[in-house]
């Protein structure tokens, strides 16, 4: 699959297949999002491969509800994590990206893992599409206590994650702004 084709035809995907991911699949999802560039190459990300069921349940519940139309409800993505096969969780080590030696931010926009672990997130995702498996990104969920249930040490926190699996069917295709809407010349609004 070219990867303009990839890009435009990303879902994110709620509903997976009961069937297994290959080892050689995960491997290639894992390469793509480490070859993803970083801020002086420091590749702050860590990779947590969760298969176990009992974990991945865990993990799910630390997602946070959502509120649609006035309501609370349990997070689309609970039900992801614990159909798809495959849960992968990227971690971020604090300090490293857009940091000087000490560990002080170099730039007004702080610590620059958020950046590097999202480029890494989108390597991942493409590299799935293409190998015709689905992901979706997690955001909404209680961080601290993921990192407890996967025992991630000091000095590093839970990002985001995602599930991976054959998904169950394509996803909606959702709309985008006109790119006009996006896109100026020389300065803001022009």
């Amino acid at each position: 699959m070219e990867i303009l084709e990839a890009i435009s035809t990303r879902r994110s995907v709620r509903h997976y297949k009961d069937e297994p991911v290959d080892e050689g699949s995960i491997r290639t999802v894992l390469e793509a999002a480490h070859w993803a560039p970083s801020w002086g190459n420091t590749q702050c990300w860590r990779f947590i491969v969760v298969r176990d069921s009992g974990i991945k349940t865990e993990i799910a519940d630390t997602l946070t509800k959502v509120k649609f139309e006035n309501e609370w409800i349990e997070n689309a993505a609970v039900k992801a994590i614990k159909q798809a096969p495959v849960l992968i969780v990227i971690c971020a080590e604090l300090g490293k990206a857009g940091c000087h030696p000490d560990g002080t931010p170099a730039t007004d926009k702080g610590d620059w893992y958020m950046f590097d672990i999202a480029l890494a997130m989108e390597n991942l995702t493409l590299a799935a599409r293409s190998l015709g498996l689905g992901t979706v990104i997690i955001g909404n969920f209680d961080a601290g206590k993921a990192a407890e249930i996967l025992d991630v040490p000091a000095g590093f926190i839970v990002v985001t994650m995602t599930p991976l699996g054959f998904p169950a069917h394509e996803g909606q295709i959702s709309p985008r702004k006109e790119l006009s809407e996006s896109v100026f010349h020389d300065k803001f609004n022009q």
